[in-house]
């Protein structure tokens, strides 16, 4: 913990700098020169940085310590939710012990603890480890999601720097997230002249979404929520097109696959009207499983020799931890900072957590 609370000024000073870099999730141009402040930044660690460029997102790679199987894999992503120009609106900031700033929570402060975590270690680091810093994590992971998992197979520990949950707990079980589209096309007709001759695409979607209501199960935390719906033209027209976007979450493997089943059955209930339903994103729960509590006992063993306790709870949005945890692999997410404020203007951390959680991931590295 000694090494740690030297390197504050460091990690103050470099959480403060990545935070005036923006990196707006989905938006290829508004993603910029963010790779390059990044590179930087891993470049600092001593090793080869690649960059893995999919679908015109690019992710960054490092591979640290000596050679050999059952490496260690910390997952980091670089984007934020705060669309170009936010950093240069409301740059990091620090007052009372506190750091201020858009992504500072979610998850530049995670990123900072990693890497100063690394240099503490820099040439006793006795275990290979490789850090991946992806781009597109808060969009669903699309083109990143091979990478991790190609990276993770293999890996003797997977370490994710997400926020923790409120009282610095880690994240043991995360809910699966699917998102759907429904587009429905019915057949147009004034509404005054030939009703008749119409098909409503709007009242085929209204049957529709009672169905996917009927697919909440509050006993097994299995939530629906329709996020927008679209369609018609004017008051006077029998609506030709409707449309509506809506997520899934489920604790369970076996329970996203139930909605998931129950999302494809779905099939127009009027003759003249069509259909179409598109899963557009999706992870899969993350379980709480041996292997993750098995993780998540010893994590709690070193906080306790740093001086801190370290809970762990159960969250109800996703990550990538989400995504490496079938796997099989143990996984401890929720690693990043204390603070509050994910996607919201009062984003913080406070930086004796993030000295705390950078001499945990340390030894973690170490153990």
């Amino acid at each position: 913990m000694a090494a740690a609370e030297d390197s504050r000024p460091q990690l103050v000073d470099q959480l403060l700098r990545l935070t005036c870099v923006d990196a707006p999730s989905g938006d290829q141009v508004g993603l910029g020169a963010a790779p390059d402040r990044f590179e930087e930044a891993l470049a600092e660690l001593g090793g080869q940085v690649k960059r893995h460029t999919v679908s015109g997102i690019t992710h960054l790679s490092t591979r640290l310590g000596p050679e050999g199987d059952g490496h260690v894999l910390i997952l980091c992503h670089y984007d934020t939710v705060w669309p170009r120009g936010t950093a240069a609106e409301r740059p990091g900031r620090m007052a009372d012990g506190v750091i201020s700033g858009p992504g500072v929570f979610d998850m530049r402060g995670g990123i900072v603890a990693a890497l100063g975590a690394l240099r503490l270690l820099g040439e006793h680091l006795g275990r290979p480890v490789e850090l991946l810093l992806t781009g597109d994590e808060e969009t669903g992971s699309e083109s990143s999601r091979e990478l991790i998992l190609e990276r993770a197979r293999g890996a003797s520990l997977v370490l994710v720097t997400e926020p923790p949950l409120p009282g610095g707990a880690l994240k043991t079980s995360r809910k699966g997230w699917a998102a759907y589209s429904l587009q429905v096309t019915g057949r147009a007709a004034h509404a005054g002249l030939d009703p008749d001759r119409g098909v409503s695409a709007i009242d085929e979607l209204v049957d529709q979404l009672r169905e996917v209501a009927g697919v909440r199960d509050p006993q097994q935390q299995t939530t629906v929520n329709i996020g927008t719906l679209g369609g018609g033209t004017m008051t006077n027209v029998v609506a030709a097109e409707a449309s509506a976007e809506l997520e899934i979450r489920a604790v369970t493997v076996a329970e996203q696959e139930r909605a998931d089943e129950a999302m494809r059955s779905l099939s127009a209930r009027r003759d003249g009207a069509d259909l179409k339903v598109t899963r557009r994103h999706s992870r899969p729960p993350m379980e709480r499983t041996p292997e993750v509590a098995a993780a998540a006992a010893r994590a709690t063993e070193l906080a306790h020799e740093l001086g801190f306790e370290l809970g762990e709870g159960a969250a109800g949005g996703t990550s990538d931890a989400n995504l490496v945890a079938p796997l099989g692999v143990p996984v401890l997410d929720g690693l990043g900072p204390e603070g509050d404020g994910a996607h919201a203007l009062h984003e913080h951390i406070v930086v004796d957590s993030l000295v705390q959680r950078t001499a945990l991931i340390a030894m973690l590295l170490a153990a």
